[in-house]
């Protein structure tokens, strides 16, 4: 779980956008006194992700408000579920409903087109990751998500790792170039990562000495030929990350090609958030 000061950070500054005063439909309908129990159904199937950090969204608005997680983060649900329950005041439960909805219907779809994917790979020695293509402010949200759907983590930010993509090169004037000045300010712990187009950049990020290569929108034939070229040219271990196009449908022949590592974008910029509901009980 997320550090609770970067959850609560994230979700106060989503509360004071959709309740910047008063909410409006509860004002005068609900007092202090009214409270309701409520619970969580789910309307498709998928992976959950968030259950806590729903709960925490009620907490946040209302200290009495209280919850029961049913299935854990990480867990698959199918239509029909009850993935929580939760008690509180009335106007706290339904000023916080979007809100908490919001962040645990599109954390579910994360964690379940993760799952998907890392479906299609198993029996393959390739890992599933994500990249920086996250929205913005979410990215500690969504990359918990990618890792209670099986998949694994990119670097954060710009300040874990070293990635020398085109931009970089063509700017240093080759990839050699880009690597040495590079090197010149890493801390011994930090890795280095080149990103190569065509297998003569294969050749030139080994030369160079890089910690990973990324094969960028490569066929499938070209990536063997990259990993024959590595295995076969080189003492270390150098692990190879596809990258670029890379799906649901293709991921399997993507693994098959003998990479180490398999970066889709669309876990986060475009997964299709989970049918989730929240109801009030009537009975």
């Amino acid at each position: 779980m997320l550090p609770w000061f970067q959850v609560d950070e994230i979700l106060l500054r989503a509360l004071r956008e959709d309740v910047p005063y008063l909410d409006l439909s509860c004002e005068g309908l609900f007092p202090p006194s009214h409270r309701s129990n409520a619970y969580l159904l789910a309307k498709s199937e998928g992976v959950l992700c968030g259950a806590a950090i729903f709960l925490r969204t009620f907490t946040l608005l209302d200290p009495t408000c209280a919850g029961k997680i049913l299935k854990d983060d990480g867990e698959a649900f199918a239509p029909g579920d009850r993935l929580l329950t939760l008690e509180g005041p009335t106007a706290a439960l339904l000023q916080g409903e979007r809100t908490a909805l919001n962040l645990l219907q599109h954390l579910s779809g994360v964690a379940t087109a993760t799952a998907r994917v890392c479906r299609t790979v198993e029996g393959t020695s390739a890992r599933v990751a994500d990249t920086r293509k996250t929205l913005p402010g979410l990215r500690a949200l969504q990359k918990y998500a990618v890792r209670c759907g099986g998949g694994s983590n990119h670097r954060f930010s710009l300040s874990d790792g070293v990635m020398l993509k085109d931009n970089h090169i063509d700017a240093a004037g080759s990839i050699a170039k880009a690597v040495a000045a590079a090197r010149v300010h890493l801390g011994h712990m930090v890795k280095l990562e080149v990103e190569a187009r065509t297998l003569e950049e294969v050749q030139d990020a080994l030369m160079a000495g890089a910690d990973v290569i990324m094969l960028d929108n490569m066929s499938r034939e070209q990536m063997r030929e990259a990993v024959a070229l590595v295995r076969g040219s080189s003492a270390r271990r150098v692990p190879l990350e596809a990258s670029g196009d890379i799906t649901e449908a293709n991921a399997a022949a993507v693994a098959a090609t003998g990479v180490d590592i398999l970066s889709l974008g669309a876990l986060t910029h475009s997964a299709r958030a989970a049918n989730i509901s929240m109801k009030i009980q009537t009975e």
